[in-house]
C-alpha cells in the first residue's frame, strides 16, 4: 500500500532514516519537507513530532515496555518508530487521544501491513490511560539512584546526566541540573548571524527579529523558514547559535588585528565559524586558511565559504599541521571534535550516538590537535580551543594537561568576554569559559584562549 504523504509520514521517514541509516534529523528533515510540499503548519507539526520523539526515546521505550507483550528490543525498528510517534502525540502534544491513536494506527497499517495493527493499537490504547507525569512517576519508582531517576524523567542516558552534574558542580551551580536537562528537550529558537561587514542585523529587527543578548551580530526569529531571507541565499546571513558566534568573536579578542596576520581554522567543518572568521579576516586584510580532514565536511566548508574565494581551503590531518607549518599562524581556532553534549537541544539524536567509551579516543584526538595547533602558533599568537561540550574530560582536563606539558599560557578569556560582550554576567573565578544553555541561553560551549 502506498503511504500518503502527511506530516506524520514525513516524521516516520525521518525516524527511520535516523535509526536505520544513522542519518541526522536536522539534515534529512529539510529535504523531506521540500519534497513533501506540506503547508507551513503541517511542516512545523512534522518537525516537532520527529525531533521530540527522538529526544524522548529512552522514556518512551520504557513506557512501551510496561504495556507491550514483546520487549522493545524485539519490536521491528520501523514499527517501533511508528509507535513512538503515537506515544509522543498522546503524552506531549495537543492531539486528542482518539486522533493520535487512529492516525498512528492508519500510518502503521499503510507502512507495515494489517498484521501489526492490533498490536500497535493495543499498546497505544494502554499508554493513553495515563498522563506523562503518571508514567514517569511509575518508572522512577523502579530506578535505584537519583541519577537514574533524572535519566528517566528527562530522557538522557545516565552517563550524560552524570557528566552534566560534574560540570555544573565544578562551577558551583549543581542545583541547576534539572533546568539544564529540561532545556535540552525544548526546541531552540532559530538563531542567525549577520556576518560582520556583509550584512546588518538592524535591518531584520524591523521584521520582528530580536537581538541576541551577547553577540552584536546575532538575532533570533520565533518561527518561519530562515532560508526565505535573501541574505541567507547570498551567504550574508547564516544560521548559527549565539555560543558559536561568541567562539568565533573570541579569537579576535586579546589584541588588535594587524593586516599581515595569518589565521587558521584547524577543524573547520561544517563551516559556520569559518564563515564568520572569513568575514572578519576580509575586513582586516588577513590571510585565512580553513582546514577540514573529512571530505564531506570539507565540501560543506567550501559551500559555506563560497562568498569568500580568497580563503585557502585545505584537507589535511590537523595533527600534522604543527610539524608542516611550525610557528606560522597568528591566530588559530581549534573547534575540536567532541561528544556534542552542549547542543543536545539542536541535535536530537546526539544523546544516543555517543557513549562514555567514546571519550578516551576523543580526548586523545583533542589533545593531539591542541598540541599540533600550539606548534603551528607563532610566539605571541592566540589559540582558541573550543568544544561544544561541557564534559570536564573534553574541556578543562585537556587544557590542564596541555598547560602542564607545554610552555603555554591560558589567558583570562572570562574577563575579556565579560568586558566585551557579557557585561559581567560570566563567573569571574576562572580564566576559561563554560557557557550553559539554562543560564546563558546558548549551546554549552567551552572556550580557552591560549598564547605561546
Amino acid at each position: 500500500m502506498r503511504v500518503a504523504i502527511t506530516a506524520r509520514s514525513v516524521a516516520l521517514e525521518v525516524l527511520n532514516k535516523v535509526y536505520l541509516d544513522d542519518a541526522y534529523a536536522n539534515l534529512v528533515m529539510p529535504t523531506l519537507l521540500t519534497q513533501a510540499r506540506l503547508p507551513e503548519r503541517d511542516s512545523a507539526f512534522a518537525q516537532e513530532l520527529a525531533f521530540s520523539t527522538i529526544r524522548w526515546q529512552l522514556t518512551y521505550d520504557l513506557i512501551i515496555d510496561q504495556v507491550s507483550s514483546r520487549p522493545v528490543g524485539e519490536i521491528e525498528v520501523g514499527l517501533l518508530n511508528g509507535i513512538r510517534l503515537g506515544v509522543h502525540q498522546l503524552l506531549q502534544m495537543r492531539v486528542p487521544a482518539h486522533a493520535a491513536i487512529n492516525e498512528t494506527v492508519n500510518l502503521i497499517r499503510a507502512s507495515f501491513g494489517e498484521k501489526v495493527v492490533g498490536f500497535a493499537n493495543g499498546v497505544l490504547r494502554r499508554i493513553s490511560e495515563k498522563t506523562i507525569s503518571e508514567w514517569i512517576d511509575l518508572l522512577e519508582v523502579k530506578q535505584a539512584t537519583p541519577t537514574a531517576k533524572l535519566a528517566v524523567r528527562y530522557s538522557h542516558p545516565e552517563w550524560i546526566v552524570r557528566a552534566l552534574q560534574q560540570s555544573l558542580k565544578s562551577d558551583g551551580i549543581e542545583d541547576s541540573i534539572e533546568a539544564l536537562l529540561a532545556v535540552n528537550n525544548i526546541p531552540a529558537l532559530v538563531t542567525l548571524v549577520a556576518l560582520p561587514g556583509q550584512s546588518d542585523r538592524e535591518d531584520f529587527l524591523l521584521d520582528g527579529a530580536e537581538r541576541t543578548p551577547f553577540s552584536p551580530y546575532g538575532f533570533t526569529i520565533a518561527s518561519g523558514d530562515p532560508s526565505a531571507f535573501d541574505e541567507i541565499r547570498l551567504g550574508e546571513v547564516r544560521v548559527q547559535d549565539e555560543g558559536s558566534q561568541i567562539a568565533a568573536l573570541a579569537l579576535a579578542l586579546g589584541r588588535d588585528i594587524k593586516s599581515d596576520e595569518q589565521w587558521l581554522d584547524m577543524c573547520a567543518g561544517p563551516g559556520g565559524k569559518a564563515a564568520m572568521l572569513a568575514a572578519m579576516a576580509r575586513g582586516s586584510s588577513v590571510r585565512f586558511t580553513a582546514n577540514e580532514i573529512q571530505p564531506h565536511r570539507l565540501e560543506l566548508v567550501s559551500k559555506a565559504l563560497r562568498p569568500f574565494p580568497e580563503v585557502l581551503l585545505t584537507g589535511v590531518d590537523g595533527r600534522t599541521i604543527g610539524d608542516s607549518h611550525p610557528n606560522t599562524f597568528d591566530r588559530i581556532l581549534l573547534d575540536a571534535p567532541c561528544t556534542g553534549l552542549g547542543a543536545l537541544r539542536r541535535r536530537p539524536e546526539a544523546r544516543w550516538r555517543k557513549s562514555a567509551e567514546d571519550l578516551k579516543s576523543l580526548c586523545e584526538l583533542q589533545y593531539g590537535l591542541l598540541e599540533s595547533a600550539y606548534k603551528a602558533l607563532k610566539p605571541g599568537g592566540l589559540l582558541l580551543y573550543v568544544t561544544c561540550s561541557p564534559h570536564l574530560s573534553e574541556t578543562t582536563a585537556v587544557v590542564s594537561k596541555a598547560a602542564k606539558n607545554m610552555n603555554l599560557e591560558v589567558l583570562d578569556l572570562s574577563s575579556m568576554l565579560n568586558s566585551e560582550y557579557f557585561e559581567g554576567s560570566l563567573p569571574n573565578n576562572r580564566k576559561t569559559v563554560q557557557l550553559y544553555t539554562q543560564r546563558d541561553g546558548t549551546d554549552c560551549m567551552f572556550m580557552a584562549l591560549i598564547t605561546k
